[in-house]
């Protein structure tokens, strides 16, 4: 047997080798679709199409926003998705196998200040083994290892003893509405993959997060006579501090040892503060936006009750919030936490491969941001490991790029995991 995975091994690393410019020109068409919010569409048929030519079962629909609306843990700033649809196609097994779902989002953020690009922000460029533009690498370049390694299973003319569903989704960015429709409409597995980008570590558990707003009150008064009021701006300085000391104390309790690399497990971010009307007057509100981080093994009901007993407690340090108490609501995006046991039989497979191409040990680590990992596995009861090709530090910024090598490494550690976790119809795999 150890001989056969080494020849299975050899051809599927030939496969590769032999298609790494129809893959790359293939990443670098979907790079050149500006897959921003509400115009997925173009993205998303060129995938259909791909997936249609590997004679894959595709199904193409739009996810309908009101159904989705009525569900404990849709998210989104739509609640219509006309010409943003989800694409899956699934590679039926023989039987007896297990199957496997690789999730991979289409969605990408905005490219934000073209002058802050070396380039056009959809160029596609490929310059020194990199190639740039908004979304390779996260996640395009992800997904197109995703199809490569699907392709290069079948490139050895057997088939799979279980099913493997590949889904290009939308809505990642904003929440996982996409991901969310595939999981309504029945699409689970018995693990799940999500090549975002990692830079080749292996995540077992993503953090989860949530937005907040909060509502800072003062009173107002002539700026003359400003001892007369309370000035909101001021409680908020109050506020916000109160908020770092409870970041403070709910990282003390991350004893986790895959967050040892990372300096605050489960930040609290301010992102947003918006307040006074007038110069000459004492400001009377401010509002407060920002980004609460939630631990794998929390739930985000869990993290919002902490931190509003939290907040309850600030007329502890000063009187004028007895009475006029901050209001903290929840609003906009959330992603629910993963957390997969990293003893799971998927994540030892996943390793597995991982030492056979690299040649050395993975880096396990838990996810510094939240994914559609951990809807798949709280929602989809499909336990997902996230791992991918992708530049952790360029994700989101000007200049994104990922370096094709790794797209292609990725593509091999999927397609032989694919193989060892469904099993191969004519091998004991």
């Amino acid at each position: 047997m150890p001989n056969k995975r080494v020849e299975l091994q050899k051809q599927i690393h030939d496969w590769i080798n032999l298609h790494r410019e129809d893959c790359t020109d293939f990443l670098r068409n979907l790079v050149r679709m500006p897959s921003t919010q509400g115009n997925e569409q173009r993205a998303q048929f060129l995938i259909a199409d791909k997936l249609l030519e590997l004679s894959l079962d595709v199904d193409l629909w739009e996810p309908d926003g009101a159904a989705l609306a009525t569900h404990p843990y849709f998210c989104s700033p739509r609640n219509q998705f006309t010409g943003s649809p989800n694409v899956v196609g699934v590679l039926k097994g023989v039987g007896g196998g297990r199957s496997l779902l690789l999730n991979g989002h289409m969605d990408v953020v905005p490219e934000g200040n073209r002058a802050q690009w070396h380039d056009d922000p959809f160029s596609g460029h490929v310059v020194d083994g990199m190639l740039y533009g908004r979304g390779a690498t996260d996640m395009k370049g992800g997904n197109v290892s995703l199809l490569m390694a699907i392709e290069a299973v079948q490139s050895l003319g057997t088939k799979l003893k279980g099913d493997v569903i590949f889904e290009s989704v939308i809505e990642e960015e904003s929440g996982g509405a996409g991901t969310l429709a595939a999981i309504v409409k029945g699409y689970k597995a018995d693990a799940a993959l999500i090549p975002e980008p990692t830079n080749m570590r292996i995540f077992p558990k993503q953090q989860g997060s949530m937005w907040f707003r909060i509502e800072v009150k003062g009173r107002s008064a002539h700026g003359g006579t400003r001892y007369e009021g309370v000035s909101a701006i001021e409680k908020s300085i109050a506020v916000i501090q109160h908020i770092r000391e409870l970041e403070v104390e709910r990282n003390a309790r991350i004893t986790d040892p895959l967050y040892a690399n990372n300096p605050i497990p489960i930040p609290i971010n301010i992102g947003v503060i918006q307040g006074g009307n007038w110069p000459s007057s004492v400001s009377d509100t401010v509002k407060l936006e920002g980004r609460m981080g939630v631990a794998p093994v929390e739930t985000l009901a869990g993290a919002k009750e902490e931190m509003h007993r939290w907040m309850a407690r600030l007329s502890e340090k000063d009187p004028w919030f007895e009475d006029h108490p901050p209001t903290v609501e929840w609003f906009g995006a959330q992603w629910v936490p993963g957390n997969v046991d990293p003893e799971h039989a998927f994540m030892q497979v996943l390793m597995e491969q991982f030492r056979a191409v690299k040649q050395e040990e993975p880096v396990i680590e838990a996810s510094p941001w939240g994914t559609d990992g951990g809807l798949l596995t709280q929602v989809g009861d499909t336990p997902c490991i996230v791992f991918g090709p992708g530049i952790t530090q360029v994700a989101h910024y000007p200049n994104e790029h990922i370096e094709l090598e790794r797209v292609f490494e990725a593509a091999e550690i999927i397609a032989l995991t694919i193989i060892q976790w469904c099993g191969l119809a004519d091998t004991e795999t």
